[in-house]
């Protein structure tokens, strides 16, 4: 009986002692609901496609992998390396390398002092495609540009928008003239360029033209395909990246070529990809980009109207903003020659984000002492690609 009177003491004592066993929860009262006057619920979780944490989220983009974030003794090639591996992380899964171009030509047209190609290649294991290959007259070797095209939900023609296109239907023969006097003041770009000694490619992106959708143009099937792509381990802008990455090697493939002098050009759409081409690629030497660029701060704004979903898959990367902005992927292209070319009046690119975005990218060319290599101006213009401008983006090119 001893014994058991103290084993209960023990217990009783042990029991006390437990953290659940105390008077402060013999006292606990019970739940009370508070009532209030005031609604403090918004009662709606987005306006004008923009989440109510807008703010507060624009607020934690602090691109930790910008040049200007990282310590004072890293290394700028160390940096570079790692920059790009990130972009390249951030597409996702790409179309596998060719092993061979296989290119052939499919029919040709004498322009004078250039030959026009219309040719077929595999632009990776996964997809041949057609493409324009404008090459000029003489003995090589050819300074080369890859000319990219724009967006512009004109999706009937793409390559044709930069190359005047030949042997086509004449729904398509309108449509590029068209859309040479709207968005290139009356000029076929890359023609352009043939004439005054460059060898030209221009491939569509996924999307466009010969690349489009087999059931007829829709707009909104873009979100699709990127929604697609995505459930897939892809990006739509990775895919296009990866494409514009082959082209380049396609150029540099050619024994008529110069392998130290191949650009990239484009507007709009087709400047975006330009400069993600020179961040990506050194077989490209250098490019113009002309009425792309800008920073997130400016970009995911609710007065912007781009901020809808359909474009803007083409040209933003999954994740990439948690990593390095706009200027920052584009500084990756450092040091090689760019120039950038925006109007005053651009809808599409408010000129406060235009400008912070080319001081961004100023800073990282002069980091590296390659500051004469750093080009950008702010025309009189809209979004458009005026002859001024590509008589000056010639010039430009030429110096190197």
């Amino acid at each position: 009986m001893k014994k058991a009177h103290k084993l209960l003491c023990i217990l009783g004592i042990a029991l006390m002692c437990c953290p659940f066993y105390t008077s402060a929860q013999k006292q606990k009262k019970p739940f009370v609901w508070q009532e209030s006057s005031t609604d403090t619920c918004l009662h709606f979780g987005l306006q004008r496609e923009m989440p109510v944490f807008l703010n507060q989220a624009r607020e934690q983009l602090t691109f930790p992998m910008a040049w200007q974030n990282q310590p004072k003794k890293t290394k700028y090639n160390k940096w570079r390396k790692a920059a790009r591996q990130v972009v390249f992380d951030c597409m996702g899964t790409l179309p596998p390398t060719t092993k061979d171009f296989d290119c052939k030509i499919v029919d040709s047209e004498d322009r004078g002092k250039y030959i026009a190609y219309k040719v077929e290649l595999n632009i990776s294991d996964w997809e041949r495609i057609p493409a324009y290959l404008l090459r000029p007259k003489g003995e090589g070797k050819f300074p080369a540009v890859l000319m990219l095209h724009d967006h512009g939900a004109k999706f009937s023609i793409g390559k044709e928008k930069v190359i005047k296109p030949f042997n086509v239907s004449e729904a398509v023969m309108k449509d590029a003239e068209s859309w040479s006097v709207t968005c290139y003041d009356g000029n076929f770009v890359g023609d352009f360029y043939a004439e005054n000694g460059y060898v030209v490619f221009a491939i569509d992106a996924l999307f466009w033209s010969e690349r489009g959708r087999k059931e007829g143009i829709d707009y909104n099937a873009q979100q699709a395909l990127a929604s697609n792509l995505q459930q897939l381990g892809m990006s739509l802008c990775g895919v296009i990246t990866a494409d514009d990455i082959r082209s380049a090697e396609f150029l540099q493939s050619l024994d008529y070529v110069d392998k130290n002098r191949i650009f990239s050009v484009g507007l709009s759409m087709g400047s975006h990809r330009s400069w993600m081409l020179n961040a990506c690629s050194d077989i490209v030497k250098g490019g113009v980009a002309v009425c792309w660029i800008t920073n997130s701060d400016q970009q995911m704004s609710s007065e912007n109207h781009r901020n809808t979903g359909g474009s803007v898959y083409t040209m933003s990367l999954p994740f990439i903003r948690s990593y390095l902005d706009f200027p920052h992927v584009a500084s990756i292209a450092c040091p090689k020659p760019m120039y950038f070319i925006n109007g005053d009046h651009d809808k599409l690119f408010p000129l406060k984000g235009v400008l912070e975005a080319h001081e961004t990218m100023r800073e990282v060319w002069e980091s590296q002492g390659a500051g004469e290599h750093f080009r950008s101006e702010i025309w009189d213009a809209p979004h458009f690609f005026s002859k001024g401008m590509l008589e000056e983006s010639l010039k430009f090119l030429n110096q190197y």
